[in-house]
């Protein structure tokens, strides 16, 4: 579909625009003066807020739907050949495309356009650029996989050549984008459900770094195993972060923390100190993230107070070591933490956080996930005082693939951890409102519905 040209749409049709992701492309549309019109199963807030602003919301899918002054139907990969709108577009000869395709389209308009990737961090990565860009009037636009407080929502239409994008490797999506620069923050296995294994995974990342052209940059943690292979026979600039100062760019010394796990730090620039980052979000990965979004900042040749600044501003983006409250003297934390480094990182910095006893619990995330990495789940969780595991959550899935909760938490048992199963949500927050202590921390944890438990505690 590269012979479509996004100024020469007059209206554009969304199958299943209530998505995070759907709603945003059309908000952007919308932006630009194209017509928009959707389908969705059921009414939420994205929908009334595009309705809103102009965007034609349909409920319910239908071959009625689609009309012949429609330009082009864009689909999210979870539409099949016999959805009756995608069949009728076809019918009529309109030219469709798939979500991740429509936004590379979207994105050749923007001569800066930074992608972030990587297992885990993107988010967070992607909001500290964002919170950087905002700092220095760079009036970017941004997409990002979480609600960000500072633009609203997952996303803000900007008016400049700069456009910043949270990038996902499953199903290679990501190499549908046009990045002029690319961030990758690590490289783990992950999405077992679509990738072979590692080296596929690791290769998927290197084709998306050699999407960036000659003039523009690759930004990647040269704690990556074997960087050079990502790196080695790129044509463009290559920027490193990382621990290790003799191997990065840009890296970190005199690491403190606060009385809440949130690090101060020396800036080094190839080795040298050049200044002081304060972070207000917690943990040591933390550290990591920024130096990415540093390295960004500075490449876009903002100066180091502009870059201070947009970091001390973020607080955090929904579900990402966020303080829900507090019930019976016992602090709610929630976390969107779903594979074992995520957690480990979590956990880090939990350590860090005032608390007597930390309890999780955690809500796994696909059959395919907790099968392939379920000893690093095991070793991950069992850094808790106590662990309490929900049913798993299938996601797209329906063969549970012979692997359970009870599984982890027997598991998780063999490591000395006090580890317990409770089929529904009901009796998990019964067994916290019974067990959990004043001054305890709970952290609800997972990528799927998880949060309703605390937030029911804190109903209480």
């Amino acid at each position: 579909m590269s012979n479509i040209s996004l100024n020469k749409l007059k209206k554009v049709h969304f199958i299943g625009i209530g998505g995070i992701s759907m709603s945003a492309l059309a908000e952007i549309l919308l932006e630009k003066g194209i017509s928009v019109s959707g389908s969705d199963s059921a009414e939420s807030e994205l929908t009334t807020r595009l309705s809103h602003a102009g965007a034609k919301i349909l409920y319910g899918q239908s071959a009625a739907n689609i009309t012949p002054d429609i330009n082009l139907v864009v689909y999210t990969a979870a539409i099949h050949e016999d959805n009756p709108e995608l069949k009728a577009a076809k019918d009529l000869g309109i030219p469709v495309m798939v979500r991740a395709d429509f936004l590379g389209l979207i994105m050749k308009n923007y001569k800066n356009a930074i992608n972030v990737a990587g297992t885990h961090g993107k988010t967070t990565a992607t909001s500290m650029i964002s919170h950087i860009l905002l700092a220095g009037n760079c009036d970017p636009t941004i997409l990002v996989g979480g609600m960000l407080p500072a633009i609203g929502g997952n996303f803000r239409v900007g008016h400049s050549e700069n456009f910043v994008n949270e990038s996902c490797e499953y199903t290679n999506s990501f190499l549908s984008f046009f990045p002029t620069t690319a961030v990758i923050l690590n490289v783990r296995e992950d999405h077992l459900d679509f990738f072979k294994d590692i080296d596929d995974i690791r290769l998927s990342f290197k084709r998306f770094a050699q999407l960036v052209p000659e003039d523009g940059y690759v930004i990647i943690n040269s704690d990556i195993d074997d960087v050079e292979y990502f790196t080695g026979d790129l044509s463009c600039n290559v920027i490193t972060f990382g621990s290790n100062p003799e191997k990065s760019n840009y890296s970190a010394s005199d690491i403190t923390y606060d009385d809440y796990g949130c690090c101060h730090y020396t800036l080094l620039k190839d080795g040298s100190a050049i200044g002081e980052i304060s972070l207000a979000v917690p943990g040591l990965h933390n550290v990591y993230n920024s130096l990415a979004a540093i390295a960004v900042g500075f490449n876009m040749n903002l100066p180091l107070e502009t870059i201070q600044n947009g970091l001390l501003s973020y607080t955090g983006t929904d579900r990402r070591f966020q303080k829900k409250g507090e019930f019976q003297g016992v602090t709610v934390i929630d976390d969107y933490a779903h594979h074992p480094d995520e957690i480990a990182a979590t956990l880090k910095t939990a350590e860090k956080y005032p608390h007597k006893k930390l309890w999780v619990v955690f809500q796994p995330h696909t059959y395919s996930r907790t099968k392939a990495l379920f000893d690093q789940f095991a070793e991950a969780l069992s850094h808790a005082d106590h662990v309490i595991l929900a049913d798993i959550y299938a996601a797209r899935e329906t063969d549970n693939l012979g692997v359970s909760s009870q599984m982890l938490a027997d598991a998780i048992k063999t490591k000395g951890t006090d580890a317990t199963y409770l089929p529904d949500f009901a009796s998990i927050e019964s067994f916290l409102t019974q067990n959990c202590m004043h001054g305890d921390l709970l952290i609800t944890m997972g990528a799927g519905n998880v949060v309703n438990i605390g937030e029911e505690l804190l109903k209480k």
